[in-house]
C-alpha cells in the first residue's frame, strides 16, 4: 500500500513584507519545522508553484521534487475566497457543491488526478507529500472519499493542517485528518 500526505502551506508574512507569492513568516518557518519533524520520509514531494508552498516543504526538511500549478477551489459563483470558514459543516457543504457538477467538481477532480499520478509514481510501501492551499485541499478530499462521514471532519484546514490518505488498488481508501499544533506567538 502507498499513501499521500497533503498539507496546507504554513503561515505567511503580512502587510508590506508579504511580497509576491506570500513568503513564509518566521513563525511559519517554525511551525513547518515542527510539523516536518513528525512526518517521516517520503518517496516524492510535490508542491504548488507558489513560494509559500515550496518554502513550507523546505522548512519541513524536504527537498521539492516538483512544483506545479494547482487550480484554486475558490470558484466564481460557487465558493468565495475563504468562504469555507463561515460554513458550520464545511465538508458536507463541499460534498453538496461537488454533487452539483459545477466548476468546483472539476477542480476537485483535477486535484484527485494530480494526487493519484503522484502516489502511483512511488513504489509500494512509500508515501508522497503534497503541499497545497486551503480551499482546494478540502473539496479534493471529499471528491476522493465521497462516501466518508464528512460531518465528522470538523473545520477547514489551518496552516500546516492536512490529511493522510491510504492508496490501494488504484484508489484512495481511508483518510486521517492531521491538525498542526497551534503556533505560539
Amino acid at each position: 500500500m502507498r499513501w499521500l500526505e497533503i498539507r496546507r502551506h504554513s503561515l505567511t508574512k503580512k502587510g508590506a513584507a508579504r511580497g509576491r507569492g506570500s513568503h513564509l513568516s518566521e513563525r511559519g518557518v517554525a511551525l513547518a519545522r515542527a510539523v516536518g519533524l513528525e512526518l517521516g520520509a517520503f518517496g516524492y514531494v510535490v508542491t504548488s508553484a507558489s513560494p509559500r508552498a515550496i518554502e513550507t516543504a523546505v522548512a519541513m526538511g524536504y527537498a521539492v521534487d516538483d512544483a506545479i500549478e494547482m487550480p484554486s477551489g475558490y470558484v466564481s459563483g460557487e465558493v468565495a475566497h475563504h468562504e469555507q470558514w463561515s460554513w458550520s459543516q464545511p465538508y458536507v457543504r463541499y460534498a453538496e457543491l461537488i454533487k452539483s457538477g459545477g466548476g468546483l467538481a472539476a477542480v476537485a477532480q483535477a486535484h484527485r488526478a494530480m494526487w493519484t499520478d503522484a502516489v502511483e509514481s512511488v513504489p509500494d510501501g512509500t508515501g508522497v507529500l503534497v503541499i497545497s492551499h486551503g480551499g482546494c485541499i478540502e473539496p479534493a478530499l471529499v471528491f476522493c472519499l465521497p462516501e466518508a462521514d464528512h460531518a465528522s471532519w470538523g473545520a477547514p484546514f489551518g496552516h500546516c493542517d492536512g490529511a493522510r490518505l491510504d492508496f490501494d488498488n488504484g484508489r484512495f481508501t481511508n483518510v486521517r485528518l492531521c491538525r498542526a499544533p497551534t503556533p505560539s506567538d
